[in-house]
């Protein structure tokens, strides 16, 4: 989301490189959960085909799955003296979603490292930045299968195949044949129409130029800036051609085929987000608060949050996914063990023990992501002793990667910022109450270990009474609540414990507190504090003071968590809050919603580093956002989007209707739902739109704004979508590789569409701009104008409206001046030209009559001549003074009006500024006194313009007029040259 830079492919893909254990491949012994050893000693050749796309891990060693069944277990080796079977398990884990995940698990029959190979490698070959780009051009061909060819199910396919049974030799059925029988089975009319838009003419190639032309125009991002990224060169292109185009023939001509054409527009080269986005692209130096962070909500969860399954396994697929915190509730285990546990409290979830969830963290931390982790916990364990079982388990299992001890270069101080993701590489960061020495405790589990100096918040002014406990006030209770009367949307956050100094120690730049006000927090101004709100008291804030969230998310943290009456564990949408700068905005992840398919589009970028950078704007401290404002932001290139959606392949293996839904999601102003395509007639196999494109004209905050685009099936089952970064799209012709609702990509569903994404100008600036880029298309145009009045109104009306500078334009000796002369001219005096004045011109006819007639044997002094009398160039350079001093003059008195005006602006400002923190009525009304203020002086300001550019134009008229009498005094002072005569005696020739 942040980071404004448009798509240049910087960054070169190295192409995928599988270890060579794994390409020659091994003897493994395979079983699943619930594989039992019979008596009858059959043995079962089992043959599975699992798509890369759906793995999630791998897992070797103590971590691998053990068989459950005690015969596979003695076969195995397990148990045995002197055995260590641990080390040739490898367990593969793989499904369609976070809750839903199958295992795979192998043993190595030979002594070798196969499963070292295994883990975290196979898995690696997909989701890296590779894998994600190249997933929809590459094929992948079962070279060992035989047999008939099977039916698509669709009905779009092609008649022609139904009735086949035809056989394919192994040794024949190569990729390219594959693909050769693939693209006569799918025509694409879609691509015919594009070459033919090109430049193809009808034929079935296009030329090296037309290819250049076209990625140069049409594929490029007009964001970018010619000097610093050039165009493609012929070089280059002929590269791609070469890559690219199958046919060796059309290779040796310089020419790219049909074919070859559809296979670079799936190419790594024309991606509709560039490579390097998906890779690091993000600075990571920055302060923890200046980055959206992928945060979880009740991460233990797999269903509901009243009834279902808890599940360690969730807290690996969580981290896997790219998440940075997540959530532990934590409760008093029962006296038999008094082992912690983890559930969702005073509800029927099940129970999992924290120690196999601190282990499970252990091992996924930081597999997809190095950067650091924050464990947020909810705290209910009011017994010391399994306080401090919990902190060593923390301590023991994670240990060096546990952060306890702050940087001697941030210490935990008023004013000094957060370390950076950078500076905490592979460290885990502990979110728990701290305790503070306030009050008296009474007795009781905890109550005794805190009896001499029990904890409070460390911005709580209140003491308890003695001999009465007070539960310490929640972070995430943002109000005093009556004990009596529970807060259904804040859950049991609001019946957290006091921590004991085991637990503490643990806390350092995380420190959860009460939040009160925002003018408080700017008080303290200590960063390494932050606040949890429930998303109606966020929402609260947010409403009633944006600017102030905004600027407090500027060096403190702040946390979001889904109110308690969202029993389904639906999200609220995210977007609302990165709106406000707020770093965690935690969501259910095992609800796959529209909130939660937004969330992992989003941070599937930057290398699902789990780190997002906040636009620029959400990080300045000299600068103030309101995340509700509808204009363009002082310093920011609004952009217009443009999406045209083309055509389909492969959505669906029914015969059902498709439809295409385009959302924006940003600020309030730039969110826009839904544009919506026409539903196919029964076609989901190749269907084509080809419809009008939809624009968002103004994108305020790009950096800010994602664009969604979603496939369904005519009763609404959704197909599949992507999320695309609005600052990153690139402009013209692409495919999109559909993902899940995990964000998982589907390899064949994809989307041919053409987009544009170019800096906003509004319709009032549109012809200047238009004027700017291309100004001789534009001078063409005004003759063009000019010549249709004339035919329309007469050429005595045109010239009764402008003088004689008709006539000067279309007569007299400078109608001689053509191409680059009369484009000079032009320039000269485009400024009068566009306010209606004409006199340049009009002094050009006039200079034509001050040449004398000339005998049959003396040619006319032409105009070039004149020019270059000393007179002239003497009369030229005083006019130029007298206009240099007069501009001088008057842009003394523009600076004179700016500093009159700039002494009246400090009052209303500051004013202003203390309005902000005194109330919403002072603050609108110095904002409205401002703004009358700054109608005055702009209207003063303009008045002044007006007179002064009055001024000059009455100087320059007075220039054009000494021209003609000049040229009188000096016109026979140039010698003339005889001129050749002509057929018809009279004539001459004119220059």
């Amino acid at each position: 989301m942040a980071g404004a830079r448009p798509g240049v492919h910087a960054l070169q893909l190295e192409p995928l490189r599988v270890p060579e254990t794994l390409i020659k491949g091994s003897k493994f012994m395979k079983w699943d959960e619930v594989s039992r050893a019979g008596e009858t000693p059959w043995f079962l050749f089992d043959v599975d085909l699992l798509d890369i796309s759906c793995i999630r891990d791998t897992r070797t060693g103590r971590y691998a799955k053990l068989p459950k069944d005690p015969k596979i277990r003695e076969i195995l080796g397990f148990g045995g003296p002197e055995q260590r079977p641990e080390d040739k398990l490898l367990t593969v884990v793989h499904g369609p979603d976070l809750v839903n995940v199958s295992f795979l698990n192998f043993m190595t029959v030979v002594q070798d490292d196969t499963a070292k190979v295994g883990r975290g490698k196979v898995a690696g070959l997909f989701w890296g930045a590779v894998g994600q780009v190249r997933v929809f051009s590459a094929w992948v061909l079962d070279t060992e299968w035989k047999g008939p060819l099977g039916l698509l199910g669709s009905g779009g396919c092609r008649e022609v195949v139904t009735g086949i049974r035809e056989s394919i030799k192994r040794d024949e059925f190569t990729l390219e044949i594959f693909e050769r029988f693939l693209n006569k089975l799918c025509l694409r009319p879609d691509i015919d129409k594009i070459l033919l838009e090109i430049g193809a003419k009808g034929k079935p190639y296009l030329s090296l130029d037309q290819l250049m032309e076209f990625i140069n125009q049409k594929q490029r991002d007009p964001r970018l800036n010619e000097i610093l990224y050039p165009p493609l060169t012929r070089a280059q292109v002929r590269q791609l051609i070469d890559k690219y185009e199958p046919n060796q023939q059309f290779q040796q001509r310089d020419q790219m085929s049909m074919e070859g054409f559809g296979r670079y527009l799936g190419g790594e080269e024309n991606t509709i987000v560039p490579p390097e986005k998906l890779d690091l692209s993000d600075d990571m130096t920055q302060p923890l608060s200046s980055y959206f962070i992928n945060s979880s909500h009740n991460t233990y969860l797999t269903a509901g949050q009243l009834t279902g399954n808890s599940s360690v396994e969730m807290y690996r697929q969580v981290l896997l996914s790219g998440c940075r915190c997540i959530e532990l509730d934590c409760w008093k285990g029962r006296p038999q063990d008094e082992e912690p546990f983890i559930t969702h409290g005073f509800t029927m979830t099940t129970e999992i023990p924290f120690k196999e969830v601190i282990e499970a963290i252990a091992e996924s931390a930081f597999k997809t992501s190095p950067y650091p982790v924050i464990l947020s916990f909810e705290n209910h364990v009011d017994s010391a002793k399994q306080q401090a079982k919990m902190a060593e388990y923390c301590r023991n299992i994670f240990g060096d990667a546990l952060l306890i001890d702050p940087f001697e270069k941030y210490p935990l101080q008023p004013g000094i910022a957060l370390p950076s993701p950078q500076e905490l590489l592979g460290r885990i960061l502990v979110k728990n109450k701290k305790r503070r020495a306030h009050g008296k405790g009474s007795e009781g589990s905890i109550r005794k270990k805190l009896e001499q100096t029990p904890s409070s918040y460390s911005d709580s002014s209140g003491v308890g009474e003695p001999g009465m406990y007070r539960e310490a006030e929640s972070e995430e209770e943002e109000e005093q609540q009556d004990p009596k009367k529970p807060t259904t949307d804040e859950g049991t956050a609001s019946s957290e414990v006091n921590a004991t100094e085991e637990m503490s120690t643990l806390v350092n730049y995380i420190e959860p507190v009460k939040f009160k006000s925002f003018e408080v927090a700017s008080k303290r101004n200590k960063s390494y504090e932050m606040s949890s709100f429930v998303e109606t008291k966020g929402l609260e804030q947010l409403t009633n003071s944006p600017m102030e969230f905004v600027e407090y998310n500027k060096k403190q943290l702040s946390r979001i968590y889904p109110k308690g009456t969202r029993v389904d564990s639906s999200n609220y949408m995210p977007q609302v809050f990165w709106n406000a700068g707020c770093q965690m905005v935690a969501l259910n992840f095992q609800s796959l919603d529209l909130a939660m398919q937004l969330n992992l589009g989003i941070f599937e970028y930057n290398r699902r580093s789990g780190y997002l950078l906040k636009p620029e704007f959400m990080r300045r401290q000299d600068k103030l956002f309101d995340p509700f404002t509808e204009d363009i932001i002082d310093g920011i290139v609004a952009n217009t989007v443009k999406v045209k959606i083309i055509s389909g392949q492969f959505l669906s293996d029914k015969r059902v209707g498709i439809y295409v839904e385009v959302d924006m999601f940003g600020l309030p102003v730039d969110t826009k739902r839904k544009f919506r395509t026409r539903t196919s007639q029964g076609n989901s196999f190749n269907p084509v739109w080809d419809e009008e494109p939809f624009v968002f004209h103004k994108v305020v905050l790009p950096t800010l704004a994602s664009l969604r685009i979603a496939v369904f099936e005519e009763g609404g089952k959704f197909v599949g979508h992507r999320i695309l970064p609005v600052s990153a799209i690139c402009s013209g012709y692409h495919y999109i590789c559909l993902r899940s609702e995990s964000n998982q990509p589907l390899c064949l569903p994809a989307l041919l569409v053409y987009t544009e994404a170019y800096d906003y100008i509004p319709d009032d600036h549109q012809n200047y701009a238009e004027a700017l880029i291309n100004p001789i298309k534009h001078v063409s145009l005004m003759d063009q104008r000019a010549k249709q009045l004339v035919a329309l109104i007469g050429e005595s009306e045109v010239r009764a409206a402008g003088g004689q500078a008709w006539h000067g334009l279309e007569g007299g000796p400078w109608a001689g001046l053509v191409g680059s002369q009369r484009r000079k001219a032009y320039g000269q005096g485009l400024a009068e030209c566009a306010s209606g004045s004409f006199a340049w011109a009009g002094a050009c006819h006039s200079l034509s009559h001050c040449v004398p007639s000339a005998s049959l044997d003396v040619s006319p002094q032409s105009v070039e001549e004149l020019r270059q009398h000393k007179a002239f160039v003497k009369l030229l350079k005083k006019q130029y003074r007298e206009l240099k001093e007069l501009r001088r003059k008057h842009m003394k008195k523009i600076c004179s009006l700016n500093k009159k005006q700039s002494a009246q602006s400090p009052v209303g400002e500051r004013s202003r500024c203390a309005d902000l923190s005194a109330g919403c009525i002072l603050f609108h009304e110095g904002t409205r006194r401002k703004v009358d203020l700054q109608d005055w002086q702009i209207k003063g300001l303009l008045q002044l313009r007006e007179s002064q550019h009055q001024l000059e134009r009455d100087c320059k008229r007075e220039h054009l007029r000494q021209v003609p009498e000049g040229t009188r005094a000096w016109e026979g002072q140039v010698p003339a040259k005889p001129a050749p005569r002509l057929q018809g005696g009279g004539a001459h020739r004119e220059f």
